[in-house]
């Protein structure tokens, strides 16, 4: 990857309302650095709508929620944007979260913590999106959606719509060590009232 200078961007604010810009960022920060493939979280499928017309031309994928995760029988992602993002020919993936999955389970039955989300505290001390962002690129790497032998962009947000874009070297699940995440493209700000 081509060493040019870069400058994190920091929004006022988390949330949905950063997610074009956010978005925008990505796009030009890709472009500077020869970078094809994005990963976009999207619950809804609001994020993963918007996604599909700020990266065409673009090997773009989107990672929803898992089947189930706000109550059995449950999927957040609705059918017309699915339908919206399937009929662009962008790829969903809907996995177990690479930081929950059994381990959530254990912590249900068990009332007590396992090593994954042990980590994915750590990674929200940069905040949810950044948690996310990791996350989701792990969950497309294992599903086959993304290689691992180049840098992404990955995007995600805190709660709904997206805030927070990095550059990372993706891996599988099962490799997590060997993920690397090589700089923020934007991320709300830590010092702004009210985020922290």
């Amino acid at each position: 990857m081509p060493s040019i200078a870069s400058t994190a961007h920091y929004f006022p604010i988390t949330g949905p309302d950063n997610t074009l810009e956010a978005m925008r960022l990505t796009r030009a920060r890709m472009g500077q650095l020869g970078i094809s493939t994005v990963v976009v979280a999207t619950t809804d499928g609001a994020a993963g709508v918007k996604a599909v017309s700020q990266f065409t031309g673009l090997h773009l994928v989107c990672v929803s929620h898992v089947q189930g995760f706000k109550g059995p029988g449950t999927q957040e992602l609705t059918p017309e944007n699915r339908a919206t993002i399937e009929k662009a020919g962008i790829p969903i993936v809907t996995a177990a979260h690479a930081f929950a999955g059994i381990n959530r389970g254990i912590r249900g039955k068990f009332a007590t913590y396992e090593p994954t989300e042990l980590m994915a505290s750590t990674l929200r001390i940069f905040g949810e999106g950044m948690k996310v962002s990791v996350e989701i690129a792990l969950m497309a790497a294992d599903a086959g959606a993304v290689g691992v032998d180049s840098p992404i962009a990955s995007i995600a947000g805190t709660g709904h719509g997206s805030d927070t874009a990095v550059i990372l070297m993706p891996t599988y699940s099962h490799t997590f060590f060997e993920l690397k995440v090589v700089e923020i493209i934007c991320m709300p700000s830590p010092f702004h009232p009210g985020i922290v």
